[in-house]
């Protein structure tokens, strides 16, 4: 990759400041750091839109992804290590950061298999449960995950970092209540609700069918959207004094055992 003339030695710079002030802002662009994340947004093809890099902090598996950048962002910008410091948002950051337009789904442009599984998550406000349920339904083989009336930007620079960038390879659509409902009706998937207080645990469900596996947030659960819908509430039952789980491990324990179902039908 080729080597700007300029170096940024100021965390004052304009540019620095614009790239810092993208953390916070929900909007086309999203910061990408560390290595599988960055190759995560390279697969999908997202737009690069600006690559950073500190060469004294690069770390090996950054240098490799340089040749696949250069043709995307011919002129990276080159800063120094204390500036890299102030753009970074990792604690102990490497030397590549990039910006990137990711691909926001709707739910019209998703492609679904013969008997989809989808992931519906409600309210959940965690970047770090987001992504580490991306992550779960990424492994789970399901189709796409879809967030329903969720505050969180999809790119937030920790979600990304907690899906491990899958929520640029996994279809994932911000969506409401409403319309995720509507979605399922037409397309004749099933939502299997996760309820504490259901009567039927989950491994005496039949997860096998096209069905989509809804959780809701910690403090508030699932919201009465789904009522209207022919749902079937399970439980995980719970042998301790702890009457919950965290969403993220609720959800693992839901797609897995769809997972299993469907290989052995």
């Amino acid at each position: 990759m080729k080597t700007p003339e300029n170096l940024i030695t100021s965390t004052q710079n304009p540019r620095v400041k614009e790239l810092v002030a993208l953390r916070k802002e929900r909007g086309t662009l999203a910061l990408v750091e560390g290595a599988r994340e960055i190759e995560a947004a390279l697969q999908a093809r997202a737009l690069i839109r600006s690559v950073w890099l500190c060469p004294a902090r690069l770390s090996e598996p950054e240098r490799a992804l340089l040749p696949q950048l250069s043709a995307a962002c011919p002129e990276p910008t080159e800063v120094a290590p204390h500036v890299f410091e102030k753009i970074a948002y990792r604690e102990h950051p490497g030397g590549l950061l990039v910006v990137v337009q990711p691909q926001r789904r709707a739910l019209s442009q998703l492609a679904l298999s013969q008997r989809p599984l989808l992931l519906l998550v409600e309210g959940v406000e965690k970047p770090g449960n987001a992504g580490a349920m991306l992550r779960t339904a990424d492994a789970a083989g399901v189709d796409a995950v879809l967030f329903c009336d969720c505050p969180l930007d999809l790119y937030n620079p920790n979600l990304i970092r907690a899906s491990l960038g899958t929520v640029f390879t996994l279809p994932a659509v911000a969506t409401t209540g409403e319309e995720a409902c509507a979605f399922l009706a037409r397309q004749g998937i099933r939502p299997i609700l996760a309820a504490p207080q259901a009567e039927r645990d989950y491994f005496d469900a039949d997860l096998s069918g096209p069905c989509a596996i809804v959780v809701g947030s910690e403090s508030a659960g699932l919201s009465r959207t789904w009522e209207k819908l022919n749902a079937l509430r399970v439980r995980i039952p719970m042998q301790g004094s702890s009457d919950s789980l965290n969403v993220s491990v609720a959800a693992a324990i839901l797609l897995f055992e769809a997972l299993r179902q469907r290989r052995e039908n």
